[in-house]
């Protein structure tokens, strides 16, 4: 099981350890829901050293990340990160990626922890079938450490030890710069629903920055979240997890990924992608509340009259909302907000209503 540059860190600290995409990760420190309400009110630090990082490099990078990514980076600025998908030649997602510009022909595609080597193998496949040697492509997920700084104080904390104005730092954009004195990228976007930040630096030195944030934010409530709260966080603002609501038999049609679908321009997937909104989708990912009592989680049926029609994808009990909340894959004609489920919990029929998504929109 690998482990992060943070892993002692985090045993120092009492987390409860778990395995996730073939890491050690801490899952809670104190309790999931502490950790999600104290990020939604004030500060939490995320550990997420475990993502991938990959450096695209050279001429001929932009040529294969746009034969690679559904979303048209042509227009791109230095500075932009764009959130994309890597599709398979069926139109079926590899992962849901960011992809930063950081200079012109030099690209970072951030992936998720467990798809990270898989990513690297179809991007130099890519490359290989493509004719793209112009693109140097450098695996550098071991050499970079990375943390979220999230919620409504993450900038008022991250600015006493980041250079530059971060005030004015655009969602979903990202500043070269300096944290702790060394140098860092720090980007502003998050999972969580609030407003946040993501700094990396040298994977050798984030223990620096983690503990000068711990120790700056602690007068500011600022506390270290795990998956679990992550995992919360995430599913009330509407946020995807791969694996759960994301895989290879899953189209961006089918979830909430049509906006980064560019049909209008060649990349891998784009046929099939294009035959399916030609035909329509016959399932889609919605979000749902409970009615009454009951938790729907991972895996749980969802009925109409006698017919399984749909299975949930995640599923928690919001701390914000202090409702039921879920998602789920079900016939289109079941999609519309205000229609009504029933999801099977434990062996007994609870009654749903499709919402839509988000659940939560925090401030920004």
């Amino acid at each position: 099981m690998k482990k992060t540059p943070l892993y002692e860190r985090h045993l120092a600290l009492g987390a409860t350890m778990t395995e996730f995409g073939g890491w050690t990760m801490p899952v809670q420190y104190t309790s999931i829901l502490e950790e999600h309400r104290n990020t939604r009110t004030l500060a939490g630090l995320f550990d997420v050293c475990h993502m991938g990082e990959i450096e695209v490099r050279g001429p001929q990078a932009l040529d294969l990340l746009q034969w690679v990514m559904s979303r048209n980076l042509a227009d791109q600025r230095v500075g932009e990160m764009k959130l994309s998908a890597i599709t398979n030649e069926r139109g079926g997602i590899i992962d849901d990626v960011t992809v930063y510009k950081r200079g012109e022909g030099h690209y970072m595609v951030v992936t998720n922890a467990a798809t990270r080597e898989g990513d690297l193998e179809w991007i130099l496949r890519a490359r290989r079938e493509r004719g793209l040697e112009g693109a140097a492509v450098t695996d550098r997920s071991d050499a970079i450490g990375k943390v979220d700084i999230q919620g409504p104080l993450a900038q008022k904390i991250l600015a006493e030890i980041a250079e530059g104005d971060l005030e004015t730092l655009r969602f979903y954009h990202a500043l070269d710069t300096r944290v702790a004195g060394m140098p860092a990228l720090v980007s502003r976007s998050g999972y969580t629903g609030e407003d946040g930040f993501e700094v990396y630096t040298e994977a050798d030195r984030i223990g620096e920055i983690w503990d000068l944030l711990m120790r700056i934010g602690d007068p500011h409530g600022l506390k270290p979240a795990g998956l679990g709260a992550r995992d919360t966080l995430r599913l009330e603002a509407g946020m995807m997890l791969y694996g759960n609501e994301m895989c290879q038999a899953v189209t961006p049609f089918e979830v909430v990924y049509g906006w980064i679908t560019d049909l209008d321009k060649e990349f891998i997937g784009r046929d099939a992608l294009r035959k399916q909104k030609e035909s329509g989708v016959r399932k889609k990912l919605v979000g749902f509340e409970i009615i009454g009592r009951g938790i729907a989680r991972h895996g749980y049926p969802v009925l109409s009259g006698t017919e399984k029609i749909g299975e949930v994808t995640s599923g928690t009990l919001s701390p914000t909302l202090g409702k039921a909340i879920g998602m789920a894959f079900v016939p289109v004609r079941f999609t519309a907000p205000g229609t009504e489920l029933e999801i099977e919990i434990r062996g007994q029929r609870a009654k749903a209503r499709v919402v839509p998504l988000p659940f939560y929109r925090g401030r920004k």
